[in-house]
């Protein structure tokens, strides 16, 4: 089953959710595009250091990678000509200046250059200065809990996921429900597949869309059903109510990097 969820892939993918941030520190809902990309949200000190240690475990596990394959498949050929390099690796992140933030810290360690190809931030595709490296990716941003949420205590989360819990596509007042971010992020990972092939691409996202993101991708892995190699046909199979009101159980604390796929 991995194998053929693997086949229909062009890329491996990788999810960090962004460091600790002012509004993390200070209790607040940061949930609005017009809110989350200003300065005075993004990256407390401790966020900083935490997006730096994630840079480094991520480039040693992609050290670590290749040192598998070189080990264990010493004659095959194909497999040691896809060793994951740094020009190979694909950053998109969120437009939320936290997560902006977080994937510049991540791209220095690496030394991928922000204005340069291999860093993206996605509404469509946006490659800031033309390259392609570094991208930002609108359909990546933080969930939507609405106007009644925003600026609010973090307390509230606990209102926002018991709804979830009950019916994942039901909508907080004026905000995203949990199918409605599943379907973004469903446009996101396809319009990645169509820009990248062979890459290993790291996602700077934020904690509900990367727990909504993890709970389709491992459905669509575990689905025993054919319905083909498509990526949107395999996730919309599994878009389903008893799947999605789980997405609690795939939490991330700040910084944290997890292989996607």
């Amino acid at each position: 089953m991995g194998s053929g969820y693997q086949s229909f892939l062009r890329n491996s993918y990788w999810i960090l959710r962004h460091g600790k941030s002012i509004p993390n520190q200070t209790g607040v809902i940061v949930s609005s595009l017009e809110n989350g990309v200003l300065e005075d949200y993004q990256l407390a000190s401790d966020g900083v250091d935490q997006a730096r240690v994630a840079g480094e475990l991520f480039l040693k596990a992609l050290h670590l990678l290749n040192l598998f394959i070189e080990e264990s498949f010493p004659f095959c050929v194909e497999l040691r000509e896809n060793n994951i390099g740094l020009e190979n690796v694909r950053i998109c992140y969120s437009p939320f200046s936290r997560t902006t933030h977080t994937a510049k810290v991540v791209a220095s360690v690496l030394d991928i250059p922000l204005e340069g190809p291999q860093c993206k931030g996605v509404t469509l595709l946006v490659f800031p200065s033309g390259h392609r490296n570094f991208v930002v990716v609108h359909d990546l941003r933080e969930r939507f809990f609405g106007s009644s949420f925003e600026l609010k205590s973090h307390d509230k989360y606990s209102e926002i996921w018991a709804l979830d819990a009950k019916d994942p596509f039901l909508q907080p007042e004026g905000g995203e429900s949990v199918a409605d971010v599943a379907t973004r992020l469903t446009s996101a990972l396809a319009l990645m597949e169509s820009e990248f092939e062979g890459c290993t691409v790291l996602i700077v996202s934020h904690g509900d869309p990367l727990q909504i993101l993890q709970t389709i991708m491992n459905a669509a892995k575990e689905d025993g059903r054919s319905v083909g190699n498509d990526l949107v046909s395999r996730i919309e199979a599994v878009r389903l109510s008893s799947i999605l009101s789980q997405h609690r159980q795939f939490a991330l604390d700040t910084a944290e990097l997890r292989r996607l796929v």
